[in-house]
């Protein structure tokens, strides 16, 4: 697990360069924004994360809350008919 930071988006601001080797180094930082979380500054490797590694860390930076038990599956897309966007295509032609 990487070792984590909070920072102000002011003192981030004026020391971007020296947060910018720190992540390098392996650290995670979080900028906060009046003491509330709302960016984090990670190595560019973090985007290749799964959705379960994502949704932990933020769990672990106190983005989001854990999990009650919930699955965390997204929903299975709504099934629409063949031809639901057909009114809306005919509507945009009329309009022209």
């Amino acid at each position: 697990m990487m070792k984590k930071n909070y920072i102000g988006i002011r003192e981030a601001r004026i020391n971007l360069s020296k947060l910018i080797r720190d992540v390098r180094d392996g650290m995670e930082i979080i900028i906060t924004d009046r003491g509330k979380p709302v960016a984090r500054l990670i190595t560019a490797e973090g985007e290749d994360l799964s959705l379960e590694e994502r949704l932990k860390n933020y769990e672990v930076c106190g983005l989001i809350e854990p999990s009650r038990g919930q699955s965390r599956k997204a929903p299975s897309p709504v099934e629409l008919p063949e031809d639901y966007d057909r009114p809306v295509i005919r509507g945009d032609r009329d309009d022209e």
